[in-house]
């Protein structure tokens, strides 16, 4: 068991030194500040500029956050604290439900429902035409799909809460929503940055749902009703074509190795938090 531990974790550094050695050629002509900060991109010149690719990945992760979380944060209040026994035994079900939706059938949902609610309703108030391809439609099926997710850990977040403190304040006369508000919330939140931050690293490497309803045009987006390239898609829709252009495959393996390295500290990060939220409230 404790040899199976130890490869575990080696193949995870395995894994990130692999795509570093395999990035590692693009180093030799340009160094990493350009490549982040470049706009330009053009493999056949020998352009990589992944900023916005990055800008993308950061705006529809940005706007899957902002959608998701009072949803979900208000829904596992709900579930915690205020529910009946029968609410919760038809409401769990469907958010195992919803977690094991594939990623390809959120996709297929976003370019039938949301991408033309966006072109036909929502972008004729702002801009003379829109495809419904954009930043917006790339947010909001990465929020639902994020959801159950973030409901599952904001549950076991308030669980974790002494009954003792609820009865206390409810004691001194508080209500039920008083209560959540002062105590539940404010005790739990470290715990719940530490649940976003998780949730943001589940979102960062979603591909297939983003890279169907997003419109995937190299360019920096400028409003939600822009279309954006995140990272994940870059990879999936380039990786084994046009490998014969010199440093092509280098720069997707850049891309990945950043993807990498960020969902590995986001990871960590939230990991150290809900363990000291845990050893708090033992």
């Amino acid at each position: 068991m404790f040899t199976i531990t130890v490869a575990s974790i080696l193949l995870v550094i395995f894994i990130g030194f692999g795509l570093y050695l395999k990035s590692s050629p693009i180093f030799v002509q340009t160094s990493l500040w350009h490549l982040i900060t470049g706009s330009e991109w053009s493999p056949g010149k020998g352009e990589f500029g992944f900023l916005p690719f990055i800008m993308g990945t950061v705006w529809i992760t940005s706007l899957a956050i902002l959608f998701a979380l009072p949803i979900s944060l208000f829904t596992a209040l709900f579930l915690t604290e205020h529910s009946k026994s029968y609410v919760k035994k038809w409401v769990f079900p469907a958010l195992d439900i919803l977690a094991g939706i594939p990623s390809v059938v959120y996709g297929v949902w976003g370019t039938l429902l949301i991408v033309p609610w966006i072109s036909e309703k929502l972008a004729p108030h702002f801009v003379f035409y829109s495809t419904g391809y954009t930043t917006l439609a790339g947010g909001i099926v990465l929020g639902v799909m994020i959801l159950p997710l973030l409901i599952s850990l904001f549950i076991e977040i308030f669980s974790a809460v002494p009954k003792e403190f609820r009865d206390a304040s409810l004691s001194l006369g508080a209500t039920k929503w008083q209560t959540s508000k002062f105590i539940i919330l404010r005790k739990t939140l470290p715990g719940i940055i530490a649940a976003v931050i998780l949730a943001v690293s589940r979102a960062l490497g979603e591909t297939i749902a983003v890279l169907m309803v997003c419109g995937n045009i190299p360019e920096l987006p400028h409003s939600l009703l822009d279309s954006c390239y995140p990272l994940p898609a870059l990879i999936a829709n380039n990786y084994g074509e046009m490998l014969s252009v010199p440093l092509y495959e280098a720069a997707l393996m850049l891309s990945a190795f950043l993807l990498f390295i960020v969902v590995v500290l986001f990871n960590t990060t939230s990991r150290v938090i809900l363990y000291r939220i845990e050893k708090k409230f033992r």
